[in-house]
């Protein structure tokens, strides 16, 4: 199965470092490898999250993700969003703005001559709205998950008395519109606040229109998936449109593309941490992209061949923590730099320990059953 899930990626792998390696030699072979680890590195907690969306879906939706999703992950969110970022700030056109990523100003500084901005220089200074959405929207699907009833909790101490207060009608809406305010107030510059509160309002809105699109048509995927094993729609708290058990049509469509939008909030800070590597576009598109991303995708596929998640009880809770972590952290990051490093390192630290404590919990169910049942 691993060779089977995995074999793609490697392939493609070794595919992307051969054309780095023509590109621009072995420095870029380098930066490309690097930049791969990176994104894995920083996409554990997004390949879990997938994985939770990816198996409520019907196996043609799953291709559907896996193909059509994976050239805008690699395509969209890598190389053409960056560019489209470029074209809005600057007012260039999408050629004259891949010329001013292919054309760096000598020794990589932030502005040419002329006085006018680099490539890395402009996708910087957009990274206030860039967080502001990214932020909102992965904050308002971690306070679904912490606000919702669950048969099953991690830290019981914090989930159990929140899911109570959760009761209250639009509540994570609420607090969402709270932080933001706050975020807009205290922690953005004093000249992007405007800004901040309008992309993170999008952000909210997209979750909240992808989401309620989703619920829309849960009665219909409920007919379509009568008879179905009933172990199935068991829920753990999941979030957003998760509760739609082998989505099929236009609940399939919503729910993929709930989980697209998803993957992008995911995408916003490798693909801004990636400038602090290299500002050429080609190299990132194939590092964090072909790289990256097709790992990230086999990853996913393997949580949900494999069982993972509910072999694993609490890794689902971990990884929805760990979002809760990012989108604080990209909030703060407004205001203040915070390093990519620390950014993996948090969402990581929280699934290993959700992952021990499923090994123990498991553990403790093994050793209670009786012996021969």
């Amino acid at each position: 199965m691993v060779v089977r899930i995995f074999g793609l990626s490697f392939v493609i792998t070794i595919v992307a470092l051969v054309v780095a390696f023509l590109y621009g030699g072995v420095e870029a072979l380098i930066l490309t490898a690097i930049l791969g680890i990176f994104e894995v590195t920083l996409s554990f907690d997004n390949a879990v999250i997938n994985a939770t969306v990816l198996r409520r879906m019907s196996e043609f939706w799953q291709k559907i993700f896996l193909t059509i999703g994976i050239l805008i992950a690699v395509f969209g969110m890598r190389l053409v969003f960056p560019l489209v970022i470029v074209w809005l700030a600057s007012g260039l056109n999408p050629v004259e703005a891949l010329d001013l990523a292919l054309n760096p100003p000598p020794g990589d500084a932030a502005f040419f001559a002329d006085g006018s901005p680099s490539y890395e220089t402009i996708i910087t200074d957009a990274h206030p709205q860039i967080a502001a959405f990214g932020g909102m929207f992965l904050l308002m699907l971690f306070l679904g998950f912490l606000f919702e009833e669950k048969e099953l909790t991690w830290l019981t101490w914090i989930e159990r008395p929140l899911e109570r207060i959760g009761k209250l009608e639009m509540l994570e809406v609420v607090i969402a519109i709270g932080l933001l305010v706050l975020t807009a107030t205290f922690i953005a510059p004093a000249d992007e606040r405007s800004t901040v509160m309008i992309a993170g309002s999008l952000g909210m809105i997209t979750y909240i229109l992808v989401n309620g699109l989703g619920e829309f048509f849960n009665v219909e995927i409920e007919d379509e998936v009568e008879g179905l094993d009933e172990s199935a729609e068991k829920t753990t708290g999941r979030p957003g449109p998760t509760d739609l058990a082998k989505a099929t049509g236009k609940a399939g469509f919503f729910l993929f593309l709930y989980l697209e939008v998803l993957d992008a909030s995911f995408s916003f800070d490798g693909v801004i941490g990636a400038f602090a590597i290299t500002a050429d576009p080609i190299l990132i598109a194939l590092g964090l992209g072909l790289i990256g991303a097709m790992f990230v995708r086999s990853l996913t596929v393997y949580l949900v061949r494999k069982g993972t998640l509910s072999e694993y009880e609490y890794l689902e809770h971990g990884a929805h923590w760990a979002i809760g972590a990012l989108a604080l952290i990209l909030l703060y990051s407004i205001g203040t730099h915070v390093p990519e490093i620390i950014t993996g390192l948090v969402g990581l630290v929280l699934i290993i320990a959700a992952l021990l404590s499923s090994i123990v919990r498991r553990k403790r169910k093994e050793a209670a059953e009786p012996v021969g049942v």
